[in-house]
Parts: C-alpha cells; sequence; structure tokens
C-alpha cells in the first residue's frame, strides 16, 4: 500500500492548495523532488500566494491568483523554479509554501490582568480590564517566511494571534496608563484609544510580515477593589444631589441621616442620645429652614417664599428624614401665613 501511495504521489500533475482551513495561514505543499518535476499545472486559488523554497531560502515567490501551465506557460515564477530543479538533489529541501493574502478578521482579544494607573480626578488606584477585537493580513510573504514559519509545515491564525495577543495587551496597558484618563472618560474614549493603538502596533505586525488593518475596543470594566470606590463615590454624589434638590447643605442631610438612624435604635444609651443631640440640631435646622410663625413678623413672607418652602418640607418627608407628625405641623403652621 505504501509503495501505491508512493507511485501516486509521484504521478501527481498538479500543485494546488486542496481545501484549505478556515483558520490556516501557511501550508507546505511538498518537499518531493519528483512529484514537483512531474507537476504541470500550478493552481494559486483566489486569496492565496505561493513561495517556491530551495535548500531552506525563497527562491520565488506568486502573489496573485491563477492557473499555470509550467511546461508551456511562460511565467517567471516557474522559469526559476525550473532552473533549480534541472540540478535537483533529493537530499537537499525544495517545496511549494501556500499563504493566505486576504485579510483575517475579527480576532479576539482581553488584557490578561488589570491596567493599574491612578485615577487623574478622584486620585485612587484604578484596575482597568478591557477586550475587543483585531483584524490583520500578510503583507510580506518572504519577512514571515524567514521570521515566522521556519520548519513549520502548517500555522494557523491561532498560532499568530498566541503571539500578537502579548505583544497587544502590553502596548494597550502602557498607552492607557499613559494616558491617565478618568473612570468617568474611559468609555467616551474607547474610539480614540483605538485609533491610536493601530498606530503604536504597526510596527509590531510589520516586524512579522503583517498589517493590523483594525483595532477595536468592545468594552471595559473594573477589578472589585476599583469598583468598590467607584460605588462610594456614585453613593456621596447621590447623597449630595438629594441634599442640594431639598435645600439643605451635605453637612445638614448628614445630620438628618443621623437623626434617622438613632431613631431606629431607640433602646440603647446611645441611641437616646444620638436622638436628644440630632433632635436639637433637627430644631435648630427645621428652625433655619422653615420658619415659626413668630420670627416671620421680621421676614418677607410672600407667597412665593411660603410654597418654596412647603416644596422642601414635602421633599424631606417623601425622603423619610422628617416624621408625619412633623410634616403635617409644619405644614399646617406654613400654611397658615398665607
Amino acid at each position: 500500500m505504501g509503495f501505491v501511495d508512493e507511485l501516486r504521489g509521484q504521478l501527481r500533475t498538479v500543485i494546488q492548495w486542496d481545501n484549505p482551513a478556515n483558520d490556516q495561514l501557511f501550508h507546505r505543499w511538498s518537499t518531493n523532488g519528483d512529484e514537483i518535476k512531474n507537476a504541470s499545472k500550478l493552481i494559486v486559488g483566489p486569496g492565496h500566494g505561493c513561495i517556491f523554497v530551495h535548500r531552506g531560502q525563497i527562491k520565488s515567490i506568486m502573489e496573485k491568483e491563477g492557473v499555470f501551465n509550467l511546461k508551456t506557460d511562460n511565467i517567471p515564477f516557474w522559469t526559476t523554479v525550473s532552473k533549480f530543479l534541472q540540478f535537483f538533489e533529493s537530499e537537499h529541501k525544495t517545496g511549494f509554501y501556500f499563504y493566505k493574502r486576504t485579510r483575517v478578521l475579527d480576532q479576539k482579544w482581553g488584557t490578561t490582568s488589570p491596567i493599574k494607573y491612578l485615577d487623574p480626578i478622584y486620585n485612587f488606584p484604578v484596575g482597568l480590564r478591557s477586550y475587543g477585537n483585531f483584524s490583520f493580513q500578510i503583507i510580506d510573504p518572504r519577512l514571515f517566511f524567514t521570521t515566522v514559519i521556519g520548519d513549520n509545515s502548517r500555522y494557523t491564525v491561532a498560532d499568530f494571534r498566541a503571539v500578537m495577543t502579548a505583544r497587544l495587551t502590553q502596548r494597550l496597558s502602557d498607552y492607557v496608563a499613559e494616558q491617565r484618563l478618568s473612570y468617568l472618560q474611559i468609555d467616551a474614549s474607547r474610539n480614540e484609544l483605538a485609533t491610536s493603538m493601530i498606530e503604536k502596533l504597526s510596527a509590531d505586525f510589520n516586524r512579522f510580515g503583517f498589517a493590523i488593518t483594525d483595532f477595536r475596543i468592545e468594552g471595559t470594566d473594573y477589578d472589585d477593589e476599583t469598583q468598590a470606590r467607584i460605588n462610594k463615590i456614585g453613593d456621596v454624589a447621590a447623597d449630595v444631589y438629594a441634599a442640594k434638590s431639598a435645600g439643605l447643605s451635605y453637612e445638614e442631610l448628614q445630620k438628618l441621616g443621623a437623626l434617622k438612624d438613632a431613631a431606629k435604635n431607640e433602646g440603647g444609651a446611645a441611641g437616646i442620645g444620638m436622638g436628644m443631640g440630632a433632635g436639637m440640631g433637627m430644631g435648630q435646622m427645621m428652625g433655619s429652614t422653615m420658619s415659626s410663625p413668630q420670627d416671620t413678623s421680621a421676614q418677607q413672607t410672600d407667597e412665593h417664599e411660603i410654597m418654596t418652602k412647603l416644596a422642601t418640607l414635602k421633599k424631606l418627608f417623601h425622603q423619610e428624614l422628617i416624621t408625619a407628625e412633623e410634616y403635617k405641623d409644619k405644614k399646617q403652621q406654613l400654611l397658615a401665613m398665607l
């Protein structure tokens, strides 16, 4: 059976890349000199190229697809090959190597560890993770063969992605850390970062005979420590907004919150003390926020001012910062002033 297979190989007349897999970048057709001598056609499929190698050196490259009659067509590629085959010695490594010329799209990448830097606005450490995709293409088959392929008879997209992803994420990490974007600015800057990354990555891809044709940042997120810090900032911002909406300062809102907490723990001595202290503070705040009927004789009591105070009082009640009874009493006092 082995002899029959060998004989069939000797009688083959066509050199071509049969049924290339979608993820295959490179394929060695043969190292059998007799098989090459007997070939009558060279078929270079759409989006493919072909390299002829003799004794470990590239002697000719076919960079266009087509069907070529090797024994009749006068093509420089085959003329070069024929000269070497006239003096072919079987112990010398000879072969045709096909490669993919088309773009390889949508290759996934992701940071293996968070990108660490100091947030420039809030001045706390940030741990950023990011992910996306990129596309690439072989543009220099000679450089690709000499720097990447070597003695390999097969090379896949996954092989190249494994080489480039580490370089890619390192470049991105350095660049993002240099830019020192706040966590509030990252998502809005993704397109700008991606465009800049294409320029920064081009040299790395060119070094292996490739070009990076597209780079995208699909999403970002943060490690648990960073997320906890962001949540705290968000909570404080929400409290500040609530205080402003109620016509209070942030400090006054904090005192009302302390009163509310003390009311929930009235049984303990600490709760009683807190309730008394906060109650006194509450009385002073309510006095300054909503004047009593006696105080208003010396103040402007026009309808607009009273309506504003009623609105503030209602917000305090809805936010559970005053009790229903307090709300009712103060509301009656203000209504009596109209």
